[in-house]
């Protein structure tokens, strides 16, 4: 794998100290003291125009002045005003990236703007990157690149820490300190002017030396690039967030959805993380017990809790906690209990929670421990000791920790108490056991680390082509929004909202619309007793709010009469010419149906939501909504689903028999197709959705409407770009027989490890690899099949054989940080090859890169692959001679 193109700032080979001082209090000195007690482990320069030696090391006037032709970082320690000037004496010695510790960067506005906006263009002139300003710094411990204004050890260990408050980040590292928790990486980000969030985690995804990663986050930016770079390393490494700013954003506008009141922006943050599979804890209390369980490699497979202590007290407490948290205790199995009988006074509980009592001795805490690992109801265990009477806390703990290293499943303990317990707890430290202090810390570890298992298991959820069987007439339902757009409206009528339902096959009941009250007859003869009137009038979405709503009118004499005093009620409230007449609806018939709202607001940063929960007219009063991103799959949408508290009215209850939860889920995938190919669709209501046993129907919708913005591309409304099913495309090989173009899905994981195991031969592997690998790790799978098609694409070559899709050929692409080239590779399997399976492979590749806005593609061949060289030729590839690599070639293309 190549070197990431932020090496040079984390993982650099010399550093100059631009501004390098002995003033005491300065930031020069703290940096340049801290690079030089670390030490860091390259070549380290300082600058000063005023003395030559700073803490006895010879210092340089200028970077000119330096004895080196090429510098990986330049840290600039001194005033903002001076950055313009630096910035170009940096890029005029070649240096490769700059970060920026001016002091007086506090706030970047008026002056320090135009400051900051001269020294990026000069930095961009040059190539060169820059991280900050008004930032704590960034430290590689291991390296001893302690390049920070930071005052405290930090010790070398496998977490990342990522801030944007420098103040917080120091708190963290003191709090590390304190408990021997080291780091891997640590930055603060600053104001991120060029260097950004996203940029830092793509970094942080392959670095060998970071396996979790602590966020504190402020606020986001770009939520595409944002959730692209979380979702890539949260698939290969834990990552826990906390977020400061919960406020509710208040909008102020007359067109305005329930789904769109109800989430809030903390909300589709929330959301966000979720789906990328991001553990988001609310304090830096959990933030510090996250780190610690991260730190150790603790893991859990479930939810399920066994609870053991010597004392009915302390395991009440982890027993309350753990209801708080919705933490399973599972029942023992009989034979768990009937074991925990054998060796257990008779006195005491032996189910869950297990009270082995006051004075219990090591060998009674070893027993029950070892009995409730091995049931199979319990995912993990969690011992608590109380130093009490006869308790021998330290051969206790010697005993925790052999048992530790026999089991794969997760033990957990609390040693309460402080004096008499201190020299266990340095032991349990020094081996790294998943220990706490109170009950309570110890079951809300677990409950994070269970709801890390899970959302890893969210995360990995792409969805595939369009989610349900029968296609949807998107051609219609574009034309009817662009009508209305081109009246110069924002909300769809209702004829025009159930048109855009009928083209994604969402259910409604019978409608049918009436201008006056002789219409309103005729329309509910003809659809049938009993019937719903409603008002439909421009700009009106909450019906009720004129009582616009009548239901259940069971005469056509009623009609009449609603409907000749519901026109005129309406006239009288709302503006001149914007009543258009009344809608006629069937009543649903559902004696038993449960009330549900479904719906999608758009956020500011992470673009269309998808809301979920009760419906009706007290939608508003309980507020009971669960919300996640689309696209949905099935999983995805029953997630939706039991994360709200009428998912328990959707099961039996009293003489109602189990909703059809299949038949909302089934409209929740509909509403996931609209959003993706619906983009000028920014709010949606489905309220009511009935449901009982037989089925759901949407009984009313409004949809809120707003032209495309100039320059749209395809899905780069949405935060997580949906599979792309429009690059699927037919083709045919020399000698006959047909294959399909599509891009890579997750379930293709097993394919490509048989294709890469049985399909290449060595030399193709090596070819493609450039190692002599013979199958591709757990990690690669998912690195090469889970895709953010909004960064990357692979395109699978895929024959019929034997009655079965096989992959005979596999292109793929990464965008490159301009986010105008990409870089590419190719394998075709080697019985394939000669067949014109890479021609037509690469000009697959070739359309889904112009349809991502790239306009280059460029790779590196072995020099001495020449059939690649040749098909690369056939192409219109520019073949070069390598930078870097006398044996690659370097081969470019304009698309």
């Amino acid at each position: 794998m190549k070197a990431h193109y932020l090496s040079a700032l984390f993982q650099p080979e010399s550093v100059v100290v631009i501004g390098a001082s002995e003033t005491e209090g300065s930031v020069g000195a703290r940096v340049f003291r801290n690079l030089l007690d670390a030490p860091f482990k390259g070549a380290l320069f300082g600058v000063n125009l005023r003395h030559s030696a700073v803490f006895g090391e010879k210092v340089y006037g200028r970077i000119a002045d330096l004895p080196i032709d090429a510098l990986d970082l330049a840290v600039i320690a001194t005033p903002a005003r001076t950055l313009p000037g630096l910035i170009k004496e940096c890029g005029e010695h070649g240096v490769k990236t700059v970060l920026v510790l001016s002091r007086d960067f506090v706030a970047v506005d008026g002056s320090n703007r135009s400051l900051l906006d001269e020294a990026l263009a000069l930095a961009r002139r040059y190539g060169m990157r820059l991280l900050g300003p008004n930032l704590l710094g960034l430290m590689r411990p291991a390296q001893g690149l302690v390049a920070a204004n930071y005052q405290g050890h930090v010790k070398p260990g496998n977490l990342a820490l990522v801030a944007q408050s420098s103040s917080v980040a120091s708190a963290i590292l003191d709090w590390a300190e304190a408990h021997e928790v080291g780091f891997s990486t640590v930055v603060s980000l600053g104001a991120s002017a060029d260097v950004n969030f996203a940029e830092v985690l793509d970094f942080l995804a392959q670095d060998s030396q970071t396996r979790g990663v602590l966020l504190y986050l402020e606020d986001v930016g770009e939520a595409r690039g944002f959730m692209s770079a979380l979702r890539a390393i949260s698939r290969q490494k834990p990552v826990v967030c906390l977020k400061v700013g919960r406020d509710q954003v208040e909008h102020h506008r007359a067109v305005r959805t329930h789904s769109d009141r109800l989430i809030g922006r903390d909300d589709a943050f929330d959301a966000a993380l979720r789906r990328a599979g991001v553990l988001r804890v609310p304090t830096m209390v959990h933030m510090s017990i996250a780190a610690r369980m991260l730190a150790a490699d603790f893991r859990t497979r479930g939810r399920r809790l066994a609870i053991i202590s010597n004392g009915y007290g302390t395991g009440r407490m982890a027993v309350d906690r753990a209801r708080d948290m919705q933490v399973e205790m599972p029942k023992l199995a009989p034979s768990t209990v009937a074991r925990l009988n054998d060796v257990l006074p008779p006195i005491g509980s032996h189910d869950n929670p297990v009270d082995i009592l006051g004075d219990a001795p090591p060998e009674r805490f070893l027993a029950a421990t070892e009995i409730c690992l091995q049931d199979p109801h319990v995912d993990g265990v969690l011992v608590i000791l109380t130093p009490q009477a006869g308790t021998d806390h330290l051969a206790t703990a010697e005993r925790m920790i052999a048992l530790r290293r026999r089991t794969d499943k997760l033990l957990m303990l609390v040693w309460m108490g402080d004096k008499k317990i201190a020299l266990s707890r340095k032991l349990l430290d020094r081996a790294r056991m998943a220990y706490f202090f109170s009950p309570e810390h110890a079951v809300e570890a677990f409950a994070s680390l269970a709801a890390w298992s899970y959302i890893q298991e969210l995360s990995l959820q792409t969805p595939g082509p369009l989610a349900s069987r029968s296609e949807p007439d998107i051609g219609r339902a574009r034309q009817v929004i662009a009508t209305a757009l081109a009246a110069g409206r924002r909300l769809l009528n209702m004829a025009e909202s159930l048109a855009v339902l009928d083209a994604f096959h969402i259910p409604h009941p019978p409608t049918l619309l009436a201008v006056t009250p002789k219409q309103a007859v005729a329309a509910a003869a003809r659809i049938g007793l009993p019937v719903a009137i409603k008002i439909d009038a421009d700009n009106l979405i909450h019906k009720s709010d004129i009582d616009g709503v009548l239901l259940n009118i069971n005469t056509l004499e009623q009609v009449e009469d609603t409907a000749e005093a519901m026109l005129a009620y309406a006239r009288q409230r709302l503006p001149a010419g914007t009543v258009n007449g009344l809608v006629i609806q069937k009543m649903h018939g559902k004696r038993r149906g449960r009330e549900l709202m479904l719906g999608v607001a758009r956020d500011a940063v992470f673009g269309p939501i998808i809301a979920f929960g009760s419906g009706g007219l007290t939608v508003d009063v309980f507020e009971d909504v669960a919300v996640t991103l689309p696209p949905l799959n099935d999983m995805i949408a029953g997630n939706l689903i039991k994360r709200t508290k009428v998912a328990r009215a959707l099961g039996p209850f009293r003489n109602h028999p189990a909703a059809d939860v299949e038949s909302v889920k089934a409209i929740l995938l509909r509403l996931s197709e609209m959003v993706c190919e619906l983009p000028e669709m920014v709010e949606l209501d489905l309220n009511p959705v009935v449901v009982d046993e037989h089925g759901a129907v949407a009984v009313d919708a409004s949809i809120v409407i707003a032209a495309l913005p100039k320059g749209f591309r395809p899905y780069s409304h949405m935060a997580v770009h949906p599979y792309p099913a429009h690059l699927i495309t037919p083709g045919r090989l020399k000698e006959g027989g047909a294959c399909i173009f599509r891009p890579i899905r997750p379930e293709d994981a097993d394919e490509l490890q048989r294709f890469v195991r049985e399909e290449l031969s060595d030399a193709s592997r090596f070819n493609r690899f450039m190692s002599t690998l013979k199958q591709l790790s757990p990690g690669m799978l998912v690195r090469f099949t889970q895709l953010d098609y909004a960064r990357e694409m692979a395109v699978v070559a895929c024959v019929t054989e034997n009655a079965g899709e096989r992959m005979a050929g596999v292109a793929r692409y990464t965008a490159n940080p301009d986010a105008t080239s990409c870089e590419f590779a190719i394998s075709i399997a080697d019985r394939w090859q000669g067949r014109g399976l890479g021609s037509q492979l690469m000009h697959a590749l070739f359309h889904a890169a112009r349809d991502a806005g790239l306009t280059s593609m460029e790779g590196d061949i072995l020099a001495s692959n020449d059939a690649m060289l040749g098909l690369m030729g056939k192409l219109g590839f520019d073949i070069r001679v390598h930078p870097d690599d006398a044996a690659l070639k370097w081969v470019v293309k304009v698309l």
